[in-house]
């Protein structure tokens, strides 16, 4: 539940801290105090998009920060999935907005993505405005409403995993029919690509090994000078480098026995010798091997300009492009061949998954249609009392196409007077029976949801009297259920049911006109619902009605 809430630099709001109170609170004050901004700011916490011009006149930065007591709720599996420390009895949840338009959220301190605020938020805080009263007309929310009831929410998120796979095995089926009808009309054109692409006999690596050829080949003359020259030098009789490097290591090795120094210079020019003398045999069968045939060089640069040909012809870079393109266009002549396989394999799956979807959709249906009932029992149980004898309330249920929530088309129908047939709640109900229509709705959700805190803001609009004290007793009920609920409201009836009242008013300061929200006291509370019986003039019979209303 909301312990503890704290506005800085919000709109009208300078500083606001103050504390809730469990059970069943209501917030009171002249239309245009503030209750709205205070709405606001929670909704920013409750992860809303922000804008900068809500920052107070002259500010940097808006901060807007509640403390919640989770301890009777269970949500500590949520806060382990997302990697956030966890406090039972303190949890903080902050948004700061500043004047550049930027926002920040934290959870227990920790920066967090909005959309995660917003997740927790709806965990923690409901809020019920005079707008959502439209829900009524749309469908999901009244579909939402039976499943919440019937506690469909494991066949539902079953019902939809399968549902997810049977569009994607309907997705994989057009496209692989679509796949076959293109290339169908192909298949004389895929053929002679993948025969000219045969035919060429591609090996990986094999224009590399040509180009590096036809470039040998190609300076055969400049190759032979070259090894020419130094196999003369290296092996001439009378100059070669190879015999003077043997006559100088004799020479050294001669003079060892009275040199010492000249044997080990012997042995280095040894070793240079034996070295130089195996580069030169090299040289020497390099040279005899070296041929230049014309004709082969033809060869190989016909085969090259023919690789080069089809790698402009097919837009590929590389041999390894076109022998993937090869292997691709195989790929698809052999789908082809092989379609009728496929697409009896996949039709299969398809005609099991819609099995499989239609009798879970068909579980759905049974379990909506028994929640159907007792709502419509439930309803009437509590619409009665709320000044409406006469009323008749049921849900329909049709059939339309499978999608994402099954096949339930779902319809809530009411009447008010016995002469009335039944006809869609939004058409037929006027603002105080919408109002109390979807408070009793509320009522019955939240006894099925654990939600730790539930704001009505205006709930009582087009009520009066009597039919205003039962619907405090609804929520004072809802209040002492485990949960916290806050109505703002402008009746004094629902006002005197309340356990804690809080008041927001505006006043004048030095830097402006300012919206504040206090706590009051018993003796402020007379005076404040005395003031709401009988205007800004509080008579002494106000007074006493007042303390009558606080009594009962």
């Amino acid at each position: 539940m909301l312990k503890q809430l704290y506005i800085k630099n919000f709109t009208l709001i300078d500083t606001l801290d103050i504390e809730f109170k469990s059970g069943f609170s209501v917030i009171t004050g002249e239309t245009g105090a503030g209750k709205s901004i205070i709405l606001g700011a929670i909704a920013l916490l409750l992860g809303q998009r922000a804008d900068s011009k809500a920052i107070k006149h002259g500010a940097e930065k808006c901060v807007i920060e509640a403390h919640f007591d989770l301890s009777r709720y269970g949500m500590e599996a949520y806060f382990k999935q997302n990697d956030i420390e966890y406090d039972a009895t303190d949890c903080i949840i902050r948004r700061e907005l500043t004047s550049s338009g930027k926002s920040r959220a934290f959870i227990n301190d920790s920066p967090v993505a909005l959309g995660m605020l917003k997740e927790l938020g709806e965990r923690l805080v409901d809020v019920h405005s005079q707008h959502q009263n439209l829900l009524l007309n749309k469908q999901n929310f009244q579909l939402n409403v039976i499943d919440i009831i019937a506690d469909n929410g494991k066949i539902l998120s079953a019902y939809r995993e399968t549902y997810n796979r049977f569009k994607e095995a309907e997705r994989r089926l057009n496209e692989l029919q679509e796949e076959i009808e293109r290339n169908k009309g192909n298949v004389d054109f895929l053929e002679f690509q993948l025969n000219e692409l045969e035919n060429a006999r591609l090996t990986e690596g094999e224009q590399e090994d040509l180009e590096q050829k036809s470039d040998t080949m190609s300076h055969s003359e400049d190759i032979k000078s070259a090894l020419y020259e130094a196999d003369k030098m290296l092996s001439a009789e009378d100059s070669g480098i190879v015999g003077s490097l043997k006559t100088t290591a004799a020479a050294l090795k001669s003079i060892g026995k009275v040199l010492p120094a000249s044997g080990e210079l012997a042995q280095r020019t040894e070793i240079c010798y034996i070295e130089l003398k195996d580069i030169s045999q090299e040289v020497s069968t390099l040279l005899e091997n070296i041929d230049f045939d014309p004709a082969e060089l033809e060869a190989v640069n016909n085969r090259l300009d023919k690789l080069y040909e089809l790698e402009k012809k097919y837009h590929c870079d590389t041999i390894g492009g076109l022998i993937k393109l090869r292997d691709d266009i195989q790929g698809k002549l052999d789908n082809i061949v092989n379609s009728d396989d496929a697409l009896h394999d996949l039709r299969n799956e398809l005609a099991q998954l819609s099995s499989q979807c239609r009798e879970q959709a068909d579980a759905l249906t049974r379990a909506r249609k028994k929640a159907a009932k007792q709502i419509g029992q439930e309803m009437l149980g509590r619409l009665i009392p709320l000044g409406m004898p006469h009323v008749r309330f049921e849900i329909a249920i049709g059939q339309e196409p499978m999608g994402h929530n099954g096949q339930d088309k779902v319809s809530f129908l009411f009447s008010a007077n016995t002469n009335t047939p039944l006809q869609p709640v939004s058409q037929v109900a006027s603002g105080g029976e919408i109002a109390r229509v979807m408070l009793a709705l509320k009522a019955m959700i939240s006894g099925a949801v654990k939600l730790p805190t539930i704001i009505f803001d205006e709930i009582d609009t087009g009520v009066s009297g009597m039919i205003a004290e039962k619907m405090a007793q609804i929520m004072q009920e809802m209040g002492n259920n485990e949960r916290q609920v806050i109505s703002i409201t402008h009746l004094p009836q629902i006002a005197a049911m309340g356990s804690t009242h809080y008041k927001v008013l505006k006043e004048e300061s030095p830097t402006g006109t300012e919206s504040k929200m206090t706590m009051l006291s018993q003796e402020e509370r007379i005076k404040e619902i005395a003031q709401m019986l009988s205007g800004s003039d509080v008579s002494a019979a106000a007074i006493n009605n007042a303390k009558e209303l606080l009594k009962s």
